[in-house]
């Protein structure tokens, strides 16, 4: 059977991102350790209601029990406020929109599969229309594979953040003249994050509407791949405007093109779609730049993007130095090249239909 001080022991594993990776245990927030045969409960005190790393904490905890117990361990991790006179939040009381009231236009970028770029067409995005001249803030909801902070060479750096009232508020990164807001701030890169829908639900409300943005033009939220109940979330729960869609032009991600614009045009979700990209939409190598190579077939996106009648915004193709610029943290965008003003076309292109 498993004894406290097991697991008191594999919980100095915690590390406390903003504590100096100091561990949870080591800082006194593990309050109580009960083993109840196959079943572990263990409860964390925090100093303040709606800690923007709670989520964070509760998934590690779960995750270094996990990892060390016997197969088929049951956990649950509770929590408690520590401070007998902090006031309590009403049941339901929402967050609020008040730090993102001054955005124009908030825009998911989904996709129904992973692997078709999404991310980087976010974070290219992103700076392409920073370079028009817009205000834009990025804030990467993609919970399970956070890529933002390697894309823009901002790994390890945390967000600011300090109180104001009762309400915990995040300075986001700023590079590129752009605002940068991820989950990936907040956990070691090596480090799988382990969470339930409603606990990532509830991670991604927190990082999104307890940032300090400003005033901007667009925010685009680089939303999880497929569709299930955390996009189902965000779009309830946060002021989302509409959606673009990243595809290949394959019909194995064309097939779920289909599901993420029938599940943006459900009327529980009813958010316009603003277009469709097609990524890897052809392959030209460095040394023959004006040849193209269909590896994946051709116009597949533009057939999608007629038959569901919403507007081709643009086809990206596969290059070198949109790959070289993601692993970089210099995203293409950035340069003059050929791929650089794809983006650059894209971006006038967004900006056109929400002008």
């Amino acid at each position: 059977m498993i004894t406290e001080g097991e697991i008191n022991k594999w919980l100095l594993e915690v590390e406390h991102p903003a504590k100096g990776d100091k561990n949870i245990v080591e800082l006194g927030m593990v309050e109580n350790v009960v083993v109840d045969d196959d079943k572990v409960t263990v409860t964390l005190g925090f100093s303040k209601h709606r800690d923007p790393l709670a989520e964070y904490l509760i998934g590690s905890t779960k995750a270094a029990i996990i990892r060390n117990a016997p197969a088929g361990t049951k956990v649950e991790v509770k929590t408690i406020i520590k401070e007998a006179s902090a006031p309590k939040k009403k049941p339901g009381l929402d967050l609020g929109f008040e730090e993102v009231e001054g955005i124009k236009h908030i825009i998911g970028i989904a996709s129904g599969k992973g692997g078709v770029g999404k991310s980087t067409v976010a974070v290219n995005l992103a700076i392409a229309l920073a370079r028009l001249g817009y205000k834009v803030g990025l804030a990467d909801a993609d919970v399970y594979g956070p890529s933002v902070p390697k894309m823009t060479a901002t790994e390890g750096l945390m967000p600011d953040a300090f109180q104001e009232g009762e309400k915990e508020i995040i300075m986001p990164l700023e590079k590129y003249g752009v605002k940068w807001m991820s989950i990936g701030y907040f956990a070691k890169p090596e480090q799988a994050l382990i969470w339930r829908g409603p606990m990532a639900c509830n991670a991604l409300k927190q990082m999104i509407l307890q940032v300090r943005w400003g005033e901007l033009d667009f925010l685009l939220i680089d939303m999880p791949p497929g569709t299930g109940d955390i996009h189902i979330s965000l779009v309830h729960d946060i002021p989302m405007e509409a959606a673009v869609i990243v595809s290949t032009p394959q019909d194995v991600a064309l097939a779920d093109v289909e599901k993420g614009v029938n599940m943006f045009r459900n009327e529980s979700v009813n958010k316009p779609i603003l277009g469709l990209v097609e990524n890897m939409a052809w392959f030209t190598p460095a040394e023959h730049p004006d040849e193209k190579y269909y590896l994946f077939g051709k116009d597949g996106g533009l057939r999608m993007a007629e038959k569901y009648q919403i507007p081709l915004l643009g086809q990206i193709p596969i290059v070198q130095s949109i790959r070289e610029g993601g692993d970089s943290g210099e995203p293409a965008a950035l340069s003059s090249r050929p791929d650089g003003l794809a983006f650059i076309s894209l971006a006038e292109k967004l900006a056109g239909i929400t002008a």
